[in-house]
């Protein structure tokens, strides 16, 4: 007779339901680069620690690491809109659960593209993935005063 095999935790943790994929195409696709950070050009990670509830929502995100100018409320604020899933827990325990995560700001290096949040595609179908890169703001306003032609770059890579 074969034995019964056990679960192995007690707790069952939350998840992102789509996985880490899904979760950072959330993150980084409502991520706004402050103006301020955007104005010193700065870059780099900030890491939050936050608490999910029983029923999966962010209830509270703390700085770890501080990046500033705007930065620190900006991860904030999008941490606090992923909702995960729970599984039910034993006994029906209220669990809290705390994780942590890291969020990129990086300015693009290219001349007079915009700014793009790391691995966060526009559009995907299938193995095909399209980057376009706009111009910002200030060569808008210097292209209208010029009546030139905005230049936008979009790129295509297909993997096999």
């Amino acid at each position: 007779m074969k034995k019964e095999k056990r679960e192995d935790t007690f707790i069952k943790h939350p998840y992102y339901k789509g996985g880490i994929k899904a979760m950072n195409e959330l993150i980084y696709g409502n991520l706004k680069y402050p103006k301020e950070a955007a104005a010193k050009k700065l870059e780099g990670v900030v890491i939050l620690k936050y608490d999910i509830n029983h029923l999966g929502h962010v209830i509270d995100a703390k700085v770890v690491k501080s990046l500033g100018y705007g930065c620190d409320e900006e991860a904030i604020r999008v941490v606090k809109m992923l909702v995960f899933e729970v599984p039910k827990n034993p006994r029906k325990l209220k669990i809290t659960f705390h994780k942590d995560i890291h969020i990129h700001f990086k300015f693009s290096t290219e001349k007079g593209a915009s700014i793009v949040p790391p691995f966060t595609p526009q559009q995907t179908t299938g193995l095909n993935v399209t980057y376009t890169i706009l111009p910002t703001a200030e060569e808008q306003k210097v292209d209208q005063v010029n009546k030139t032609e905005s230049q936008v770059y979009t790129y295509s890579i297909k993997l096999n």
